[in-house]
């Protein structure tokens, strides 16, 4: 059986033994979140979550002026009752967020297996205590609890921000500037997206290598499908994969890609880089300048700021769904693990409700007939 001294973040293997601080109350918060840290190393946790887990609790100190051993209840709902409060408040995802990350950072420094407690008391007579619980704690209700004026783009939207990328175009071209290939590769960009329901890192991480064809439609060349290699990890596993196919009311993706594989994508001088998506510097481009490009397009189309990258993903499931496809099929698609989550990207028009209607009276009436 694994002791205590063993555990991965154990304070005996982040606190230097036989080592007298003049002020070990910050050497040991210090401890705490190098052994927190190193705990969530050995669940394979991505770097970027551990940071920003850290960052939080020492935002949370630096708010109370105390330490974990003297955190009580009362402390944690001043911190959320503050940042609900302020110029910005937070929206209630984000407070379950902040609560969660706490209640995880206080089930470690609590944990006996870890010896904190132990340290606790013998250094300030006090060992800490868990702060958050069920009466303290944001209720999960909802299903969706995102900004309610995300949605998926119309049709008609989805014209104009392609339309307002294709303009970017022209407009640099006629006023003789750099970057009108910059321009054609973000309308590239953004209709790939589009086109097979991309998140920002599973477009951004695509490579020449990922084009596929597919048998059963051979017109498409070798642009038949996608297959993404950086998809939605769970918790300390890799990123999932899965094959996009191109669907026939996409199709037109299949000359845009046509276009940018042999005439525009040369033009950056790649060289042997795998990137699909390359800069001027013969490197590829990052995941801001992604959000970026679209940005730019929605402002010139005029489009509500509130709308992002990631609604063009929420477009394509409901135009897929309003185009008849089954769900199940949409749900491989998109990479959903349950379906309950294709169901809330889904917004479909009033004219595809009314289709469905007519439909349902239509076979109503021929039953009446019959009977």
């Amino acid at each position: 059986m694994t002791s205590a001294a063993e555990l991965p973040g154990a304070a005996s293997l982040v606190l230097a033994s036989g080592v007298v601080h003049l002020d070990p109350a910050p050497a040991v918060f210090a401890a705490m979140l190098d052994g927190w840290a190193m705990q969530q190393r050995t669940r394979f946790l991505k770097a970027s979550t551990i940071q920003s887990r850290t960052d939080l609790v020492r935002r949370f100190a630096a708010y109370t002026n105390e330490y974990p051993w003297q955190w009580r209840p009362v402390e944690v709902e001043a911190f959320i009752d503050h940042l609900r409060s302020g110029q910005r408040p937070i929206v209630v995802s984000t407070a379950r967020g902040y609560q969660n990350t706490l209640r995880l950072f206080m089930e470690y420094v609590t944990d006996v297996r870890y010896a904190w407690p132990r340290e606790c008391e013998e250094k300030f007579g006090q060992a800490p205590v868990q702060i958050l619980h069920e009466w303290n704690t944001v209720a999960h209700v909802a299903e969706y609890e995102g900004d309610p004026r995300r949605r998926p783009l119309t049709y008609d939207e989805v014209q104009a921000l392609f339309d307002a990328a294709d303009g970017r175009v022209e407009e640099i071209r006629a006023r003789r500037r750099k970057g009108a290939l910059a321009a054609m590769r973000d309308a590239v960009l953004l209709k790939t997206v589009y086109a097979y329901g991309l998140r920002r890192r599973e477009a951004w991480g695509l490579d020449l290598t990922d084009l596929r064809h597919n048998p059963k439609a051979r017109q498409y060349g070798r642009c038949g499908a996608f297959y993404v290699r950086w998809g939605k990890s769970s918790k300390g596993s890799p990123p999932k994969r899965r094959t996009v196919l191109t669907v026939p009311e996409m199709d037109w993706i299949v000359p845009v890609l046509e276009q940018w594989l042999d005439e525009i994508r040369p033009g950056f001088g790649p060289g042997r880089l795998p990137a699909l998506w390359v800069t001027e510097r013969q490197s590829r481009l990052s995941r801001r300048s992604v959000n970026e490009a679209f940005e730019a397009a929605r402002n010139a189309a005029g489009l509500p700021e509130e709308l992002d990258l990631h609604c063009l993903r929420h477009s394509y499931v409901t135009h897929l769904i309003e185009f008849d496809y089954p769900e199940r099929f949409v749900q491989d698609q998109v990479g959903h693990e349950y379906a309950s989550t294709t169901a809330l990207y889904t917004g479909v028009s009033d004219e595809y409700r009314n289709r469905l209607l007519e439909r349902s009276l239509d076979r109503h009436a021929d039953r009446w007939s019959v009977s």
